[in-house]
């Protein structure tokens, strides 16, 4: 049977990923979320005459030929108005942020004060009508929209959204991504490995790329390879409601690789397993219930590869967000031989400046080499039966970090 071809694949796991239901969140625990319905003002700001200036709260008219004295009659503070008014010769001392007293239509600032004596003072500079004050509502006026659905509530958004009386907010649900580790060969990690044991490291990565993204994780642990295990940790995530169900290897052909047969005994409509694409060729996708299923290989490179293939687009879409995989073109360093009937993704560092940037694979591509994984910030993306290339040729580069 021929393998589906890698964009086939995305586009079968990304039908129908649409964001989810809203839920009300505190502003305070909105951070990050992505806002569900349009945000409108209940509030003026600033609601009144505001001075952007310390100095005197003065009529323009009384200091058109400076030097000007006038008479100060008063202070306005933040959160502390002067009551009375302006009238001609006199002069309110006024700080940044405070009320403008009635009867003061500009601000004389500090620096082109004198200070005679302590009830008078001289303009040394005229000033124009307004200067140097925020008029009611220059932000934004009561019942005014300050903030479109789909908007990702980052530190600018949550200080409008306050300002204009907001104390919660409508956000996009926040997908539950269950993870579900599997083999006898698992430990967790601080734990020592018996003599043919690992410890598991996937569904760490995994969970990482799923927070960054929007999502929240549930851990359900090492499943060992019983068929009785992992149909329990299945049971367990649609209980919670998970949204998706990530699984860590059993999807191959090996006689302990049992998900695949578990998850269609408890009735996963499978989309596709085995793609053209290396690493992680047994990539399973399919329904359980509402829950989406996305069946990771073991290997730890091939699972994080996957994962930002595959499930990075789930959860972004899931959790509302826009997701636009950053590839550029680079010019290759080594020699590439030609390709075979996999889209190969090389690991790679990638340098220089955006418009010239160079492409380094390691020479050891092996799925199982973390180390090799943390140190690129990119995969060389190489199409089925590509043709081989010598240095210099360009190339097609998924910026990871």
């Amino acid at each position: 049977m021929a393998l589906l071809p890698v964009d086939e694949a995305l586009k079968r796991v990304l039908d129908g990923v649409h964001p989810l239901s809203s839920e009300q969140v505190p502003l305070a625990e909105a951070g990050g979320r992505v806002l569900a319905r349009r945000l409108t003002a209940r509030r003026t700001q600033p609601p009144f005459d505001a001075s952007a200036m310390d100095g005197y709260a003065i009529r323009a008219s009384d200091v058109e030929t400076p030097p000007a004295r006038l008479t100060v009659i008063g202070e306005s503070a933040a959160g502390k108005r002067f009551a009375g008014t302006i009238k001609p010769g006199q002069a309110a001392r006024i700080f940044t942020g405070a009320p403008v007293p009635d009867g003061a239509d500009t601000i004389l600032i500090q620096e082109n004060a004198l200070r005679v004596d302590d009830r008078r003072i001289e303009a040394r500079e005229s000033v124009a009508r307004g200067r140097h004050i925020r008029q009611a509502g220059l932000d934004f006026r009561e019942g005014d929209p300050v903030l479109e659905n789909g908007r990702m509530l980052d530190p600018a958004a949550l200080s409008l959204a306050a300002a204009a009386g907001h104390a919660s907010l409508s956000v996009v649900r926040r997908p539950l991504v269950a993870v579900i580790a599997t083999g006898d060969e698992l430990v967790p990690p601080g734990t020592l490995p018996g003599p043919d044991q690992i410890v598991a490291s996937n569904s760490f990565g995994i969970a990482a790329l799923v927070r960054q993204d929007g999502g929240q994780v549930l851990d359900l642990g090492i499943a060992p390879d019983r068929r009785d295990a992992i149909a329990s940790r299945v049971r367990e995530a649609l209980a919670a409601s998970a949204d998706v169900i990530v699984t860590l290897g059993g999807v191959s052909v090996g006689t302990h690789d049992l998900v695949r047969d578990v998850l269609a005994q408890e009735g996963t409509e499978l989309a596709f397993w085995k793609i053209a694409m290396r690493p992680g060729k047994p990539l399973m996708f399919g329904r359980l219930n509402s829950a989406r299923v996305l069946g990771l290989p073991g290997n730890p490179v091939s699972s994080l590869v996957c994962a930002h293939l595959f499930l990075r687009p789930i959860v972004t879409g899931l959790a509302g967000r826009a997701y636009a995989p950053d590839i550029r073109t680079a010019a290759i360093t080594r020699p590439m031989k030609a390709n075979d009937e996999r889209r190969d993704y090389v690991r790679a560092i990638v340098d220089g400046e955006h418009d010239e940037l160079r492409a380094t694979p390691f020479e050891r591509q092996d799925s199982s080499m973390l180390t090799a994984l943390a140190a690129a910030n990119a995969l060389i993306i190489r199409e089925p039966h590509a043709p081989a290339l010598e240095p210099g040729a360009p190339c097609k580069v998924l910026i990871l970090r």
